[in-house]
């Protein structure tokens, strides 16, 4: 019967494909306000804005790519019952081939209502103020922005907490409650974290570090995986 393997991905995954991040330096947070565009105050104030910024992601994403890494967490598959929780917004895990996956912050490509987080509908073409859902609610990114619950929190502890193998790849475990889902990984389940930045806390529990990029650092621990 084989493991199950649960891997959670953060922006340093996807930044092999060319897509901007927000914390590394020259990153979004450096351009842009996050609380401007990437809150629910900041959709209150100023909903052009935050659009127009989605919308520039949106085709920023249909100009890049799944890169190796994404490919070998497909390939595993082959040999675990791979589960991926995601905090980033793209869909490189789906394009790549993965089978299971749980996005944690939502979706780059797709939108809702705004009265009704239900109406979802999947594009990546532009959004702009007028352009409504079936209820008459304006259209926003299907995103999961600061200050909102994150709604898919529980079913990601309920995949974490059966992980008989448990990997961290490309995210700073600052963000919460993401990064709390390590609390929830069995005692005897081997942790791997693949990240070319160091880690400057604890993290709680005794894990395998990797200071790689996230292709490299894969390729690195798949030989060590039991």
């Amino acid at each position: 019967m084989k493991k199950k393997l649960v891997v959670l991905t953060g922006a340093g995954i996807s930044a092999e494909s060319g897509l901007s991040t927000f914390r590394d330096s020259g990153g979004l947070w450096e351009k842009y306000d996050i609380s401007e565009v990437a809150s629910i105050k900041g959709w209150f104030k100023n909903p052009k804005l935050v659009l127009d910024f989605y919308n520039m992601r949106r085709s920023e994403l249909k100009d890049h790519q799944p890169n190796q890494a994404h490919y070998l967490l497909k390939e595993l598959e082959s040999e675990y019952n791979v589960y991926i929780i995601t905090q980033n917004v793209d869909n490189f895990h789906e394009r790549a081939g993965s089978t299971n996956i749980l996005h944690l912050h939502g979706e780059l490509n797709k939108v809702r209502s705004e009265t009704n987080e239900s109406l979802v509908y999947e594009t990546l073409e532009e959004i702009q103020l007028g352009q409504l859902a079936e209820d008459g609610g304006q259209l926003r990114p299907d995103i999961v922005w600061f200050g909102e619950a994150v709604p898919k929190m529980e079913e990601a502890i309920q995949i974490a907490q059966t992980a008989d193998i448990f990997m961290v790849i490309g995210t700073s475990l600052q963000v919460y409650p993401a990064a709390s889902l390590l609390d929830y990984v069995p005692a005897s389940a081997p942790v791997y974290v693949i990240d070319p930045n160091s880690f400057d806390s604890p993290l709680g529990r005794e894990v395998t570090f990797i200071q790689e990029p996230a292709t490299k650092g894969l390729q690195s621990v798949k030989s060590l995986m039991v």
